[in-house]
């Protein structure tokens, strides 16, 4: 694994327009240094507030970026899906548009691929870890990912940061058996390739909660509901 490894690097977008504008030149510039051959993927969900009009400016600007464009809704862990399956780079990496977690950390997220690892998630949840979010979301995620290691076995701290990397061919592997096409998707990646045995380095990241971002009752029910759903279908329904 060297540093020739094409990279793809995919952004999912749902009426993202005016962080996608930010995040779009921000990615280049982080990307020039870390690969000499890299692709810009924007994954646009459905979006209406004119996110696909920045992308396709963007597509015809550099040939670098791509929109990956879909008229219906899916969810992002379908758009996540969909992009990966068409992207050509060797490395496969996604993260948030409104770039939550410091993009500083790309080199790092990148050449852990490279050092030989399958899979690399950032994390919020590590000891050098340095993030600012409000109370009611530390508890959250800190519940959750407790949950996830408790019920589903898990060794990994923190399975929600939207900073990951993947080898690309051991990622198409993987994606038939993933059910998600949600939120939990970046969850059930994590598990299933930990499962399956693939090498995984959790990294600690800078990361800073984005404006507007609440916990609601409902989503701690959806986040219980999905950790059982996953145990039943790995112990019972795949047994």
């Amino acid at each position: 694994m060297t540093a020739g490894d094409s990279v793809s690097v995919v952004i999912p977008v749902y009426n993202d327009r005016e962080s996608l504008a930010v995040a779009i030149p921000r990615s280049l510039e982080a990307l020039e240094p870390v690969a000499a051959t890299f692709e810009l993927i924007v994954a646009e969900d459905g979006s209406t507030d004119g996110s696909t009009l920045v992308a396709k400016e963007w597509e015809e600007r550099d040939s670098r970026v791509r929109l990956l464009h879909s008229a219906e809704r899916l969810g992002r862990g379908r758009a996540l899906s969909q992009a990966f399956s068409v992207a050509r780079g060797d490395i496969a990496c996604y993260y948030d548009v409104d770039l939550a977690t410091d993009i500083a950390h790309l080199p790092e997220l990148v050449g852990a691929i490279r050092e030989g690892h399958d899979i690399a998630t950032g994390s919020r949840l590590l000891p050098k870890s340095r993030i600012a979010r409000s109370q009611g979301r530390e508890l959250a995620s800190r519940g959750y990912n407790l949950l996830v290691r408790s019920v589903l076995g898990s060794r990994l701290h923190d399975h929600q940061c939207g900073f990951k990397a993947f080898r690309r061919e051991k990622l198409l592997s993987l994606l038939p058996e993933v059910r998600d096409t949600h939120w939990f998707w970046d969850t059930e990646v994590l598990v299933r390739a930990q499962r399956r045995g693939y090498s995984i380095k959790e990294f600690p990241v800078r990361w800073r909660e984005g404006s507007g971002t609440t916990v609601r009752r409902k989503d701690v029910y959806q986040m219980g509901s999905a950790v059982l759903r996953l145990w039943w279908q790995l112990h019972v329904e795949e047994s």
